[in-house]
């Protein structure tokens, strides 16, 4: 059985197939949300609605490939499913559902034959560029049938270097977004993250960069000193000492293991997992973790993806990154619920929330080639010279400036769910219908008002407008009407007329809100 919003994935996705959409769609779902449920219930509909249908499920890892046919199984008991992956000793060919792993299937097209659906978990790894293991095989199903309908399922539907997937040259037209992870934590279906200031900093000074990231081995001697690894783990020690599963995101090969060695000289049952772990050993050490019987998991570049451990209730950021997805996926880790579980706690040691900003606002990377702003700078208070942000003293006139005020993380620790604003109390609120003086759509404008001497809070709903804006807009018009109890008649009503019906609505008692610049964003809505 589906979750509602799970069947709202499906009802949505299925109106823009009906709505005469062209190309390719994604499914952006926060991590969590049972992506593997929702394939399996798009396979089996489509299976009983259409029985010559032919789908390919596809994905990078061994570990989603099991776990997307077991929940298949689970809604289709008797499905005729067949698993291609070598890392699994399985080839089996020829039932009209296929779950594969992309480095086993890269060149088998003509193996597999005809296929109509293919469906791609974790898609945002499927390049722009017309190369790779991904977008060899589609050219290949391409030629077999031209027609073939391809969907994907991320939870960050951005590339480091590219812009958002669906950005030209890519193979995805739409993202589709049914729900929210502040949906999610507030339904109870993922556990709040919490987020703690730390002592001990790891900076990049000096660090270049390749292909926007920081190079591997730069970043890993920056980072990976004795003394260093020595201050980080006493902190994650002192900080997680009521914290029962801790995952460590590392900066190479070489610190998560030495990161490992000083927990374990502190007598944390701990382990190292990386792309050089065998198999077997990894296996084994991945089953003792999710069981409790190792505390601590050090890892450098694999566990961001494909890796379920609901009872994860720390995660150490260790490492520095320039992209966003990968900041989205660590942090993601934790979002899972647990018996026993009230939240997991990150430690940024990284300073990658402070940069990137939090998981429910993350800020996609820019396409390659694109500006993203001038370069700061400061003036001279002695004899007015503009200087780069980065100086320490005026170039013109030698007049030192004083330290900058470093960015500081609040401290009620939910910055990393981007809770951090002002409390106002509401007394009431008004809708107006609203046109937006910069595309001329219509809008929603929805006004809260305090006591005599609050400010009115106005935030604006893009509800008529395509894409992201449009979807998020409509998702958050929903969950407000129905929180205030009022009905709307999407299909039928005026703006205006929704509007009034959702005046007379009931208003929450409170929201936490935040200024910025002559705008404000409403962090959160609280009825009583």
């Amino acid at each position: 059985m589906l979750r509602e919003y799970q069947q709202r994935t499906i009802n949505e996705l299925y109106a823009w197939f009906e709505a005469g959409n062209e190309g390719n769609p994604c499914l952006v779902l926060p991590t969590g949300s049972g992506k593997s449920h929702i394939i399996a219930a798009l396979c089996k509909d489509a299976l009983q609605s259409w029985p010559e249908t032919r789908v390919l499920m596809l994905t990078h890892v061994k570990e989603l490939i099991v776990q997307n046919a077991e929940k298949m199984r689970q809604h289709w008991p008797n499905c005729p499913m067949g698993i291609y992956s070598a890392g699994l000793g399985r080839k089996e060919l020829g039932e009209p559902i296929t779950f594969a792993g992309i480095q086993s299937m890269r060149s088998k097209a003509k193996l597999i034959g005809h296929v109509d659906l293919v469906i791609i978990d974790e898609c945002h790894l499927i390049g722009h560029k017309d190369e790779g293991g991904y977008r060899t095989l589609l050219s290949d199903i391409y030629q077999t049938n031209p027609n073939v309908r391809v969907i994907g399922l991320t939870a960050t539907p951005y590339r480091l270097g590219h812009g958002y997937i669906t950005d030209k040259p890519a193979i995805f037209d739409a993202l589709i977004e049914p729900v929210s992870i502040e949906e999610l934590i507030y339904k109870g279906y993922l556990s709040t993250l919490r987020s703690k200031l730390t002592a001990t900093k790891l900076e990049v000074d000096g660090v270049h960069k390749r292909g926007g990231e920081y190079i591997e081995a730069e970043l890993q001697a920056a980072v990976d000193t004795d003394d260093k690894n020595s201050r980080v783990v006493a902190e994650i020690i002192k900080l997680g000492a009521e914290r029962k599963s801790w995952l460590i995101f590392c900066a190479g090969v070489a610190h998560a293991n030495h990161i490992k060695d000083a927990l374990t000289e502190q007598g944390i049952v701990a382990e190292c997992v990386t792309g050089e772990t065998p198999s077997n050993e990894r296996d084994r050490m991945l089953k003792e973790f999710k069981s409790g019987r190792i505390q601590a998991l050090t890892n450098a570049n694999v566990l961001t993806t494909g890796f379920d451990a609901p009872g994860i209730d720390l995660i150490a950021m260790l490492r520095p990154t320039m992209s966003p997805g990968l900041y989205v996926q660590m942090a993601g880790r934790g979002l899972r619920i647990a018996d026993g579980k009230t939240d997991c706690l990150v430690l940024d040691f990284a300073g990658v929330v402070e940069q990137h900003g939090p998981i429910t606002a993350v800020i996609p990377p820019p396409k390659k080639g694109d500006r993203v702003g001038e370069a700061p700078v400061k003036v001279c208070d002695n004899c007015q010279e503009i200087c780069h942000l980065s100086v320490r003293e005026c170039p013109a006139c030698g007049t030192p400036f004083p330290e900058p005020e470093r960015p500081m993380l609040r401290l009620h620790n939910l910055d990393i769910m981007g809770a951090d604003g002002t409390d106002f109390e509401v007394t009431t609120w008004t809708w107006r219908k609203h046109i937006s003086r910069a595309s001329g759509k219509e809008m929603l404008s929805l006004t809260y008002y305090g006591s005599l001497s609050d400010p009115p809070v106005t935030e604006y709903l893009a509800v008529t407008h395509d894409g992201y804006a449009g979807e998020k807009s409509r998702r958050l018009l929903a969950d407000i009407a129905y929180k205030a109890g009022v009905v709307l008649d999407y299909g039928t009503a005026e703006l205006h007329e929704m509007a009034q019906l959702l005046t007379e609505g009931q208003p929450p008692s409170a929201i936490e809100f935040r200024r910025e610049g002559k705008f404000f964003t409403v962090l959160q809505r609280t009825w009583t």
